[in-house]
């Protein structure tokens, strides 16, 4: 039987990347949202085909298009599982998923933590602090909401939240040319908010603690990051996670994507700060 668990997949011209997204969830939730954004390719055929119910909505930033399906889809179940286009569950997932959702939707927990598992150039990034990331993507719907950020933005879930162990795996990209475009849009986003960064962070979005949740910890550590000096953290941050945190164990591949994601990205938006406040 399904379990009561409402899926919603953010799409825009994702037919190479849906069928496999949608296979992944098998026969696992009661019913499947896609959220697209305006696709001109096969996108919206292939999420009918495998039973999905499409509802189109303008894009203007991830957190306004997360929210509005939270808001606006007819959903029948109180667990909400969101997903892209480019993640599967593992099967190790799903039968855990199965087995907390067995004798229905549990009332002890208000979400859960998934880990996310990195896939790059079809290599799963393993080192690097990469890996394990958690992220509550599965919770009830009252109880969660995506944060209001331009960039880096995450849900922010009030109440108790446990921990998985099955993985969510998230095919970053199999072309480098999509890789670079992709973060070069992030990097203007992620410069802008940090150019309009506050003291501190606003209800409703995950607070920096050492000694909270995965979600917080990791919240805590890249306040920190954002207090080093411009130019010379993209350094000190490729060096912490190359060689503290045995990044280079990831080989060939690995060493495109520590570069590229951890060197490179973070450059660019230091570079786009300095050149924000010299206009």
């Amino acid at each position: 039987m399904p379990l009561p668990i409402s899926v919603v997949v953010l799409t825009l011209n994702e037919e190479s990347n849906l069928p496999a997204c949608l296979s992944s969830l098998g026969d696992l939730a009661a019913e499947t949202f896609v959220v697209d954004s305006g696709s001109t390719d096969s996108t919206l055929e292939i999420a009918r085909k495998f039973g999905a119910v499409v509802m189109v909505h303008a894009f203007k930033n991830y957190s306004q298009q997360r929210n509005w399906a939270l808001d606006n889809l007819p959903f029948t179940q109180e667990w909400i599982l969101h997903l892209d286009a480019d993640h599967r569950l593992t099967p190790a997932l799903r039968k855990e998923l199965q087995r907390h959702f067995q004798n229905g939707a549990p009332n002890s927990v208000q979400g859960f933590l998934i880990r996310r598992r990195t896939i790059f150039l079809g290599k799963w990034i393993r080192f690097g602090g990469h890996y394990p990331v958690y992220h509550a993507v599965l919770f009830q719907r009252q109880a969660g909401r995506c944060e209001d950020r331009l960039y880096d933005q995450h849900f922010h879930v009030s109440g108790k939240l446990e921990k998985l162990n099955g993985d969510i795996e998230d095919i970053w990209t199999n072309s480098l040319a999509r890789f670079t475009d992709r973060h070069n849009r992030w990097s203007d986003l992620e410069a802008v908010q940090q150019v309009k960064k506050k003291h501190s962070l606003p209800e409703g979005q995950i607070q920096p603690r050492i000694f909270g949740n995965p979600q917080q910890r990791r919240r805590y550590f890249k306040c920190q990051y954002e207090r080093l000096p411009l130019l010379l953290r993209p350094f000190l941050y490729f060096f912490f996670r190359y060689v503290i945190r045995f990044g280079f164990l990831d080989g060939r591949r690995g060493l495109i994507f520590h570069v590229l994601q951890g060197f490179w990205f973070r450059f660019l938006v230091d570079a786009k700060i300095i050149e924000r406040r010299v206009q």
